[in-house]
């Protein structure tokens, strides 16, 4: 594991050979949501629209909000997003955040101790999930003979967490943060599993009841997949509310064109764009690669 120790702390989701980059969510309320992200957030405007907005920090995109005339409020128990989770680049930024939510008296849904990070959990106004987390440095993660990675859902001591923050105003979501990992709702473990692991090439890091752990390059997990609300839905429409799309960054264009190689050998449909190549994954929830 000596990649694992070498690596930059702040950044190791973000230099694995793979990695996630932005997510796009289709909005009713287009207004009220990308207020949200920006208030409780911290995100800044990087372009904006009559029907959709980009949101990001430093110049550099991660959330883009869109709406339509025809949308639909997805089902709870539709396939879709989980959670978005926004990684931190410290305990310490991570601290600051949760006492700027304190202040504004945000109602937070949830806050764990997973042994590789530190989470707390809430939602925006249309109800799609948000993860706030950091991780612990990944020499301080315990890796088994298979090289899955040892994760649970501890208390997290959000007194502790309030009392460590700077005493600073927030200032926003730090210029070094990003989307560390995707949490999906999806119809089948099993399913996901040949997709994700079998199809992209994720190794798939840990396994809870109902739920697996995907990621590149020995990271805790960049994509999650979970049947816990959402057991076999179907595909998703293009005009339901949530999680239309997500990116994921390939360091190489070498792993990219391996992917490439394998969905074309799988005759899994692929359109090239601009951003990169976009394909759907089984529950109809579009992924861009891009190198």
């Amino acid at each position: 594991m000596t990649d694992v120790a070498a690596a930059r702390d702040d950044s190791f989701a973000l230099t694995r050979p793979v990695h996630v980059g932005r997510t796009h969510l289709v909005v009713t309320d287009l207004a009220t949501v990308s207020d949200f992200y920006q208030t409780i957030l911290g995100l800044s405007v990087i372009e904006k629209s009559a029907s959709g907005v980009v949101l990001g920090v430093a110049g550099k995109p991660l959330l883009t909000l869109t709406t339509r005339g025809d949308v639909a409020r997805a089902p709870r128990n539709a396939a879709g997003l989980f959670h978005t989770a926004f990684l931190m680049p410290s305990r310490q930024e991570l601290a600051h955040w949760l006492a700027h939510s304190a202040h504004r008296h945000i109602r937070l849904d949830g806050a764990s101790d997973h042994l590789v990070s530190e989470a707390i959990y809430l939602s925006d106004p249309e109800g799609n999930g948000i993860e706030i987390y950091a991780d612990r440095k990944p020499d301080e993660w315990t890796y088994h003979a298979d090289g899955t990675v040892e994760m649970a859902t501890e208390r997290l001591d959000l007194q502790a967490l309030y009392d460590s923050a700077p005493k600073t105003e927030w200032g926003g979501m730090a210029p070094d943060a990003a989307i560390g990992h995707m949490h999906l709702q999806v119809g089948n473990v099993p399913e996901a599993d040949r997709f994700y692991e079998g199809v992209l090439g994720l190794k798939k890091m840990a396994s809870y009841p109902g739920a697996s752990f995907f990621a590149s390059g020995a990271y805790h997990h960049h994509i999650a997949a979970n049947v816990w609300n959402s057991r076999n839905a179907g595909a998703r429409s293009d005009a339901m509310t949530g999680l239309s799309d997500y990116s994921l960054s390939f360091q190489t264009k070498a792993d990219l064109d391996k992917v490439l190689a394998n969905l074309e050998g799988l005759e899994i449909p692929v359109a090239r764009t601009a951003e990169g190549y976009s394909l759907k994954d089984p529950w109809g929830i579009g992924i861009t690669l891009a190198a």
